[in-house]
C-alpha cells in the first residue's frame, strides 16, 4: 500500500491535542479538513485507550462548517439522519449515503469525460492543462467531496507541458494579435 492510500494517523492526547505522526506536529481540526479536501484519508486515535475516533472529529468538522452558514446539508437531510438513529439497525440511511456519494463520484468522472470528448477545445494544444486545472477547480469547488475522485486518468506528462507546446501557443496568440489590430 502506497503512502498516499494509507490513512494519515493522528493521535489525540490526553489534552485533546491532535498530534501528526507523519510530520510529528500538532494539528488542528482545521487541518484535519484540509487533508481530507486533499484527498488524504485520516484515521484519529486516542493514544491511551487505542478508541477509533475518527467519526467524532469527522462529525465536529462537519459541525463547524454548517454553524458557520456552510450549509451542505439541507435541514430535511439533517431530520432524516436524526430519524435513522432511531431506527433499530440504523434503517437503511447509511447504505444509502455511501450509495449516493460513490454515484455522485462517478457522474462527475463522467461528466468531464463527456465534456472533454465534445469540446471542439480538445485539440487546441495545452488544453491538457486548462483541464487539469478546470478539474482543480471542481474539486476545490465540492470541498473534496468527490475523496479520491481527480477526474481520467491522466498521465503526468499533462502537468509538465512541453515547451513547444507553449511556444506554438504564443505564436498563434500573436498571430491573433496581429489580425485583431487588422481589423481595428
Amino acid at each position: 500500500m502506497s503512502e498516499q492510500e494509507k490513512p494519515l494517523l493522528i493521535k489525540r492526547y490526553a489534552s485533546r491535542r491532535l498530534y501528526n505522526t507523519e510530520t510529528s506536529d500538532y494539528v488542528t481540526l482545521e487541518d484535519i479538513a484540509s487533508f481530507i479536501r486533499d484527498g488524504r484519508e485520516v484515521q484519529i486515535i486516542d493514544l491511551k485507550s487505542g478508541d477509533d475516533l475518527t467519526r467524532q472529529y469527522l462529525l465536529q468538522i462537519i459541525a463547524e462548517h454548517e454553524s458557520r452558514g456552510e450549509n451542505v446539508l439541507p435541514v430535511n437531510v439533517l431530520n432524516d439522519l436524526v430519524r435513522s438513529y432511531m431506527l433499530p439497525g440504523g434503517g437503511v440511511m447509511p447504505q444509502f449515503l455511501q450509495s449516493s456519494f460513490e454515484m455522485l463520484r462517478e457522474n462527475q468522472s463522467k461528466m468531464m469525460e463527456n465534456m472533454s470528448a465534445m469540446n471542439p477545445m480538445s485539440q487546441m494544444p495545452g488544453f491538457d492543462a486548462m483541464q487539469a486545472q478546470q478539474q482543480a477547480f471542481l474539486k476545490a469547488m465540492t470541498g473534496g467531496l468527490s475523496g479520491g475522485w481527480s477526474g481520467p486518468d491522466k498521465d503526468d506528462d499533462a502537468k509538465s507541458e512541453p515547451k513547444e507546446d507553449l511556444e506554438d501557443i504564443k505564436k498563434q496568440l500573436a498571430e491573433l494579435q496581429q489580425k485583431l489590430s487588422k481589423l481595428n
